[in-house]
């Protein structure tokens, strides 16, 4: 290893960090799935860590869409909800990141006859414990696009009603391809959660067009949009993304392992930083996919020849484009500019 490798992923370990586009059940550490495994036995989830690595191998986003949901089936209980949230702050402890904004499913978790209070105070005890570590948790309720109206409403209903006392913001995942149908409810539903104060986040542009991104920003108001790298594909939805500086939470590692992308070196990445758009670096669903957000800031560095600025550059978008409160977010700034700052 190099002294300038050696540089960089020091100075990576000690940038601080906001993670912004985490997925709860995505988070689950391999030890976590594994003890899941051993308490709830029978499912179709590995039992060892040789087998449940193999398990994580994805043909497509299809496949890695069936296998999540496996893995969400393990989360039966309340305890496990908050589990899987101290795990996760512990995991970004340990990377310096100092706030995360936690993508929960809770229509997920209701599927498993978890009523809409046991999950919401799960969420917010965990809240609480995970300031132990030293990270401060925002939370995120997804609507899991491929349910449609139900789960629409049911997200929708728990987020308005019964929210933990961190959420700040309302999103959309799954397969993008089934949502053509279901479009006038999602408006319906983004509209009431922004009405309430929610701030819109929803996934676009992962596995479908640039189409797919006009509607989250037409049609669900987005402030931030997961992924988004199809917007390389229309120069004018470049142009608008450059000049309104709406916020992508780009995830290059996800779209290689979910065949998105064949390879690192294809990621759009670069051309979005290039063109001035505002990018954020984000793990997605790390374990699955092998990855931890300091893993991300050291491909990007090697892969696309980022220095240590332009490091602490996506390091500050991240901060900016959190929700986290104006003295949170000026204290995170302060230690990325006395890292960063000449020597």
């Amino acid at each position: 290893m190099t002294d300038s490798t050696t540089s960089i992923e020091a100075f990576i370990a000690a940038l601080p960090k906001v993670e912004l586009h985490v997925h709860l059940v995505g988070a689950a550490s391999v030890p976590t799935v594994l003890e899941l495994t051993r308490r709830y036995p029978g499912s179709a989830v590995p039992s060892t860590e040789e087998e449940l690595r193999d398990f994580y191998d994805f043909r497509d986003f299809a496949h890695f869409a069936q296998i999540y949901e496996g893995v969400n089936g393990l989360v039966r209980e309340p305890a496990d909800v908050a589990t899987l949230v101290t795990g996760a702050a512990r995991d970004l402890a340990a990377q310096n990141v100092r706030y995360v904004e936690l993508t929960v499913t809770p229509y997920s978790h209701q599927r498993m006859g978890m009523s809409r209070r046991a999950i919401t105070e799960a969420l917010d005890l965990a809240a609480r414990e995970a300031a132990g570590y030293g990270v401060r948790v925002g939370y995120v309720f997804d609507i899991p696009g491929e349910f449609g109206i139900e789960g629409t409403r049911a997200t929708l209903d728990h987020a308005l009603n019964e929210p933990p006392e961190a959420l700040v913001g309302f999103g959309l995942a799954g397969i993008e391809q089934e949502r053509p149908r279901y479009r006038d409810a999602f408006r319906d539903a983004f509209r009431a959660a922004t009405a309430a104060g929610l701030h819109s986040v929803p996934h676009g542009g992962e596995m479908t067009g640039p189409e797919t991104i006009w509607e989250v920003i037409d049609g669900l108001g987005a402030e931030r949009i997961g992924h988004g790298i199809r917007c390389v594909d229309d120069p004018r939805l470049m142009a608008h993304l450059r000049e309104t500086q709406i916020p992508l939470e780009v995830c290059p590692t996800s779209n290689v392992r979910t065949r998105q992308v064949p390879d690192i070196a294809a990621h759009p990445f670069p051309r979005l930083l290039e063109q001035g758009l505002y990018v954020t670096l984000n793990s997605d669903d790390p374990p699955m996919f092998g990855t931890t957000l300091d893993r991300e800031y050291r491909v990007v560095s090697e892969v696309f020849g980022l220095g240590p600025e332009d490091l602490a550059d996506l390091a500050r978008n991240a901060v900016n484009a959190s929700y986290l409160d104006g003295d949170g977010k000026r204290a995170i700034i302060a230690e990325i500019d006395a890292l960063s700052a000449p020597r």
